[in-house]
């Protein structure tokens, strides 16, 4: 039977088995779901287990689980070591699904659910590819190791010091990691990069109490005024970051990446107008996608301070505060980057004012040669499924564990991402698109073969 038939019989049943296992709200952020976190790992492993897969494990650590398994009957073939999550990200605001998170329900040839695209629904895939080929042909055509961690969308604290002791356990040819989306529909492609980052926040004091701004006004110094200036200092007209070091480590663009990024054929007016935006904002002389693909950032996500309520109230705020996330690329170490900041604000802040400052999480780039060889048999694969081979991009986002696979174990990462752009990923009414649900199963399937 051929590989198509094979899912095409099978594909009720493994949709409901798929259904099951997002059904469980293995919500990591939240203790109250920490049962359930539990109950997912342990449904995975026996799905594994049902699949084939032999010495399966689910590991305690200091935080949620993690599962391994592996089928290593394959002397002298690759090793492939299968990298995702089951974990998944709260739901809130609930009133905007259009059917409940955690019941999952097609429409439109599309899954809902909290997990769907990220990243229960394309992990899945890797486990109904290794059952099918055991199935097929009863063996696999190389050796197959998976490792699941529980703590994705949590910064992934148990999983460094796990890749570190289970260093042996883990050793592989190639990590593969289906996390990330397709372009656009039968548009495939594999991020060889992916940015890092680090983040902080600064609260500016003033005065120790908040005061009439009759009384005070014009004679004391105010934290919003203060803070106002202070981010404003962060950047040029231009777009381009102020700190001093900001840009140590990042590589300029060469002319082979930036006819890369042009493949994509991607409309910086449709985005605008997707947005209804006047204009687009950014470094100069950067394309969006390479704004956000291949250039650093430093963005304010939260600030606030003095009164917020209706109406008006005549008040100096003694303080305000600022949340600043950084995405960085090349060799940009987060700590350093930090440290710029820092020293930067430190050096503006006006006359009268303070700051505190928290340092948050640090995580550096990941950067693959598309050249690789693991990485060309794969966008083989995906031309021989899709019709279309797989362009190698930079992606703006961070998967900071990603990084941490490829150093501690030596190997590189290859990006065979099923999901779409669209799909609510950290979002009311998360979905997959069953198009690249059918389709990513023949890919992966046809990546193990090849390889």
């Amino acid at each position: 039977m051929s590989y198509a038939n094979y899912f095409k019989e099978h594909r009720e049943q493994h949709l409901n088995e798929l259904k099951e296992w997002l059904s469980i709200p293995s919500i990591s952020a939240l203790s109250a779901h920490k049962e359930d976190v539990v109950r997912a790992a342990e449904w995975l492993a026996n799905r594994m287990r049902q699949a084939g897969l032999e010495h399966v494990e689910v590991h305690q650590t200091d935080g949620h689980p993690i599962v391994t398994g592996d089928y290593l009957h394959a002397p002298g073939k690759p090793t492939i070591l299968i990298y995702g999550h089951y974990d998944v990200q709260p739901v809130d605001p609930l009133n905007l699904w259009t059917t409940p998170p955690f019941e999952p329900e097609v429409r439109d040839n599309k899954l809902f659910a909290r997990g769907a695209t990220d990243d229960k629904g394309q992990l899945y895939l890797h486990v109904l590819a290794v059952e099918a080929l055991l199935q097929q042909e009863k063996e696999l055509p190389v050796n197959i190791k998976f490792c699941v961690e529980g703590e994705e969308e949590v910064a992934s604290a148990s999983l460094p010091p796990f890749l570190e002791s289970h260093r042996d356990k883990l050793a592989c040819d190639a990590i593969v990691i289906s996390d990330t989306s397709l372009l656009e529909p039968g548009k495939p492609a594999i991020s060889t990069g992916l940015r890092g980052l680090c983040s902080l926040e600064v609260t500016v004091h003033t005065a120790n109490t908040d005061l009439h701004s009759g009384t005070y006004g014009g004679g004391v110094p105010n934290a919003l005024h203060a803070i106002v200036e202070l981010l404003a200092s962060l950047h040029d007209k231009e777009g381009r970051v102020t700190v001093d070091g900001f840009y140590d480590g990042v590589p300029e663009l060469s002319d082979m990446m930036r006819e890369e990024f042009k493949k994509q054929g991607f409309s910086d007016d449709k985005l605008r107008e997707e947005l209804q935006l006047s204009a687009l904002y950014g470094e100069k002389g950067y394309s969006f996608v390479e704004r956000v693909g291949a250039r650093p950032t430093l963005e304010l996500n939260g600030v606030y301070g003095g009164f917020q309520g209706e109406g008006t109230k005549t008040v100096i705020p003694k303080e305000a505060t600022a949340k600043i996330t950084c995405r960085l690329v090349g060799e940009q170490d987060p700590q350093a980057v930090l440290d710029h900041i820092i020293k930067h604000l430190k050096e503006h802040v006006q006359p009268g004012a303070k700051l505190t400052i928290t340092e948050g999480e640090k995580a550096r780039a990941f950067n693959m040669d598309p050249s690789n060889h693991m990485l060309q048999v794969a966008a083989d694969a995906y031309e021989a499924v899709y019709g279309t081979r797989a362009l190698f991009t930079k992606d703006g986002g961070s998967i900071p564990i990603v990084e941490t696979f490829s150093r501690v174990l030596e190997s590189p990462v290859v990006m065979m991402g099923f999901g779409l752009p669209n799909e609510n990923l950290h979002a009311p009414n998360e979905h997959f698109n069953l198009e690249n649900f059918d389709k990513g199963l023949l890919t992966l399937v046809e990546f193990l073969k090849r390889v």
